[in-house]
């Protein structure tokens, strides 16, 4: 289980938002990985996190979107997308982290129930869309980006379905499939998707 997911120390006196923010979050995101999304309420939180429900209704709508926020707070830094020049070392470091992170700990049937809550939830695919998967695509277009500009890639590679090729995979076989995700996948898939769009010589 992720270090991030550490409860904040309670103290006496009011606590600052930002703290009692993370609180929450930290506990939501202990919930969520020891017990599942369903164990995700607002009563339980509440509790574990020593907040009111009324703090907890303020700042999410529903307990899907809480769970999801302390997945989006537990993952951004272990998600962090290198630059060194290198785009197949960058791009095995970010995908290795990425199949690390899903098969730590159940974290992928975490991610799992929260996409497929999402299907019947529309604030919380929002929430998916726009504070998860949309920034973290873009950081990996970014990048793939840089590496067109330097003549890594071929100028008519098409970035977006790059990203599909890559992560794609490894939704696929998490939420299709059923399949175990491990770091083998990380080199076979970099190798496959990058023979396409290298230029010649690269």
């Amino acid at each position: 289980m992720s270090d991030q997911f550490v409860p904040v120390r309670r103290g006496r006196g009011r606590r600052p938002a930002a703290e009692v923010r993370a609180g929450v979050l930290a506990s939501a995101g202990q919930i969520l990985m020891r017990d599942g999304l369903a164990a995700v309420t607002f009563d339980r939180v509440a509790k574990e996190s020593g907040s009111s429900k009324m703090t907890l209704y303020k700042w999410w709508p529903s307990p899907g979107m809480l769970a999801a926020e302390a997945y989006f707070a537990q993952s951004e830094q272990a998600l962090e997308f290198p630059d060194t020049g290198d785009l197949r070392a960058d791009l095995t470091t970010q995908l290795t982290a990425f199949v690390r992170l899903l098969s730590d700990g159940g974290t992928g049937s975490r991610v799992a129930e929260i996409i497929g809550a999402a299907q019947m939830d529309p604030d919380l695919a929002r929430a998916w869309k726009e504070n998860y998967s949309a920034p973290r695509r873009e950081l990996a277009r970014a990048r793939l980006h840089a590496a067109q500009q330097r003549g890594q890639l071929r100028a008519d590679a098409d970035l977006e379905i790059i990203v599909d090729h890559l992560w794609g995979a490894c939704y696929h076989r998490l939420l299709v499939l059923k399949v175990p995700v491990d770091e083998s996948l990380v080199p076979r898939l970099i190798d496959q998707t990058l023979r396409g769009v290298t230029p010649a010589g690269a």
